[in-house]
C-alpha cells in the first residue's frame, strides 16, 4: 500500500477534505435524535406548537446542511480517486513498456492488460470507498453509542452488545472472501489468456478445424469463473441480511426496553 499511496500525494487536500466533510455529515445525522427527543419531551408534552414547528425547521436545516456536506465529500473523494487511478495507470503503463520480452512472456500479456484496466478500476473504487467511509463509519457507530448513553444508559447497553456482534460478522465475511477473490482473479486471467490466444491464432485454429475444442475450452473456463464468482457472491451476499437481522432484533429489543 505504501507504494500505491505515492500516487495520492498530488491529491492530499482532497484526501483530507473528503473524510472531514463525511464526518461533518455524520455529526448532523447524530444531532437528529436529540432534536426529535426535544420535540417529544418539550414540544409535544407541553402542547407547544411553536416549539415543535421551530424544531422541525431545525431538522430541515440539518438535513440540507448534511446533504451539502455529503455532496462536497463525494466530489473530493471522486476527484482524489480518479486522479489517483490515472496516475497509477500511467505509471503502470510506463512500467510495462520497460519490461523485457522474457518478462512479458512470464507475466503474460493478458494478465498485464487486466492489471492495467480492471484492477486499476477496482483500486479506484476502493480508494473512493475508503475516503468516504473510513472516518464516517466509526464516527457514526461510536458517536451513536455515546449519544445513546446520554439519552438512556440502560437502553444504550444494547449498543455494547450489538456492535461487537456486527464487527465479528463483517470482519469474518471479509476475511473469508478475500482469498476467494484471488481465485476469481486467477480464473479471470485464464479467460483473458484463452480469448487472446483465440484472437491471435484464429487462422491456425480454423486451418486445423480446432473451433469445437477451443469453444469447449472457453466454456469450461467461463463456467469455472462463473461458479467461483457465484460462490464468493453468495458468501458476500450474507453480509446484508445477517447484519439487517442483527440490527432489527436489536431495534425490537430497544423498543421493548424503551416501552417498559
Amino acid at each position: 500500500m505504501k507504494s500505491l499511496l505515492v500516487y495520492l500525494k498530488k491529491y492530499r487536500k482532497e484526501s483530507i477534505l473528503a473524510p472531514l466533510f463525511k464526518m461533518l455529515e455524520a455529526t448532523f445525522e447524530l444531532l437528529v435524535p436529540l432534536v426529535m427527543a426535544a420535540v417529544i419531551d418539550t414540544g409535544i408534552r407541553n402542547h407547544d406548537r411553536h416549539y415543535v414547528i421551530s424544531m422541525c425547521l431545525v431538522l430541515v436545516l440539518l438535513g440540507i446542511v448534511g446533504l451539502a456536506a455529503s455532496i462536497t465529500a463525494q466530489y473530493f473523494a471522486a476527484k482524489a480517486a480518479t486522479g489517483f487511478a490515472g496516475a497509477l495507470r500511467h505509471a503502470l503503463f510506463d512500467k510495462i513498456q520497460s519490461l523485457t520480452f522474457s518478462q512479458m512472456d512470464t507475466f503474460g500479456t493478458d494478465t498485464l492488460i487486466t492489471r492495467l484496466t480492471s484492477d486499476v478500476n477496482q483500486v479506484q473504487n476502493g480508494v473512493n470507498l475508503f475516503l468516504r467511509l473510513f472516518l464516517r463509519s466509526p464516527f457514526v457507530v461510536f458517536g451513536a453509542m455515546i449519544m445513546a448513553f446520554t439519552v438512556d444508559a440502560r437502553s444504550a447497553m444494547l449498543f455494547v452488545i450489538t456492535i461487537p456482534i456486527l464487527s465479528v460478522v463483517i470482519f469474518g465475511i471479509m476475511l473469508t472472501t478475500m482469498p476467494l477473490y484471488k481465485g476469481v482473479q486467477a480464473n479471470l486471467d485464464r479467460i483473458m489468456t484463452s480469448t487472446r490466444e483465440n484472437l491471435t491464432g484464429v487462422r491456425v485454429i480454423r486451418a486445423f478445424r480446432k473451433e469445437p475444442d477451443e469453444t469447449r475450452r472457453f466454456r469450461e473456463n467461463n463456467r469455472t469463473l462463473a461458479a467461483s464468482q457465484k460462490f464468493v457472491g453468495r458468501i458476500s451476499g450474507l453480509m446484508n441480511p445477517v447484519t439487517y437481522v442483527i440490527i432489527n432484533l436489536s431495534t425490537c429489543a430497544l423498543i421493548y426496553v424503551g416501552a417498559v
